[in-house]
């Protein structure tokens, strides 16, 4: 499936929510030509009656159309648990954006709208959402819940996070995640959103990830990058300033004299991330801001499938 995104339609709404609508209803108009065709009916409000259920919630009027049995959906109804975790630190707000250039094509900004995009599917589907937000402590907590008004609060917190200043803020992962992890007390899918740009050892990060499956819950790790600086490493031939964006470190380099021995490394820290991911049952998926939200959308649809 192939999905074309028109961005400078979508660009032209400055709402969260509505920038996220729609990007699921282009996502969700193409699924007849996908291998998810069948899926869209679970974005509805009805579900499909299943033969044993109660027929108290069949709606009538529904099958007078289609000659097809569904059930109302309600707002106590909660098939699916997701809670969101977004690394705030200051390597997340890369690259610096110019102002014509959309939020989401920094790292914090494509995170925020990814997280925007799979709550609306979970708000389609009566879906409980939770949120937290951290960089070198544990900046935002809210717990997984599925009505309106809780959806409205964590998309109002997602856009102060977009709209807030940025502080030289390091990374805690590791440390952040085990708090997480004991917080979650009923199964769930948990979805993060990093750069894993951290100083502690990838050793102490897969035990970490290994806490958050405990009670069987699902992670996934959206491992959030600008392939153009960041793993192409593709900058011009003058000399430039490199600078850590959490500790400050400054360096001056010919970006060409590195560049070769610069992607040898991170290739090998991707593939060692995915193998150790892989091993521990963990959905690893490297994104690159400069993409469209497809991927995201259809590995959330793959993992469902499985969380049943």
């Amino acid at each position: 499936m192939k999905i074309e995104q028109n961005f400078e339609k979508i660009a032209a709404f400055q709402h969260l929510e509505l920038l996220a609508n729609q990007i699921v209803e282009g996502f969700i108009n193409g699924m007849h030509k996908s291998p998810f065709h069948g899926f869209s009916s679970e974005f509805a409000e009805h579900k499909l009656y299943n033969k044993g259920e109660s027929t108290r919630h069949i709606d009538w009027k529904l099958f007078a159309k289609t000659d097809r049995l569904y059930t109302k959906r309600y707002e106590e109804e909660t098939n699916l648990r997701c809670h969101f975790i977004i690394d705030n630190s200051s390597s997340m707000h890369y690259p610096k954006l110019r102002d014509d250039q959309p939020f989401y094509q920094s790292k914090a900004g494509f995170a925020i709208l990814a997280t925007a995009v799979l709550m609306n599917l979970l708000k389609r589907q009566r879906d409980a959402v939770g949120l937290s937000l951290f960089s070198d402590q544990y900046d935002y907590y809210a717990p997984e819940k599925g009505s309106d008004r809780h959806h409205r609060m964590i998309l109002n917190i997602l856009e102060e996070t977009l709209a807030s200043a940025t502080e030289r803020k390091q990374t805690n992962t590791p440390k952040i995640l085990h708090e997480i992890a004991e917080k979650l007390h009923r199964r769930s899918m948990v979805v993060l959103f990093t750069d894993l740009f951290q100083l502690s050892t990838d050793e102490k990060l897969i035990t970490a990830l290994q806490h958050l499956r405990h009670n069987k819950h699902r992670v996934i790790v959206f491992h959030v990058f600008d392939k153009q600086t960041e793993i192409d490493f593709d900058f011009d031939t003058t000399p430039r300033k490199f600078i850590d964006l959490e500790s400050g470190d400054e360096i001056n380099l010919f970006a060409e004299q590195f560049r070769t021995e610069y992607k040898t490394k991170v290739e090998k820290k991707f593939k060692e991330l995915a193998s150790s991911a892989a091993q521990n049952k963990i959905r690893y998926v490297p994104v690159n801001v400069a993409d469209s939200f497809e991927q995201i959308l259809t590995t959330y649809l793959v993992e469902k499938q499985k969380f049943g």
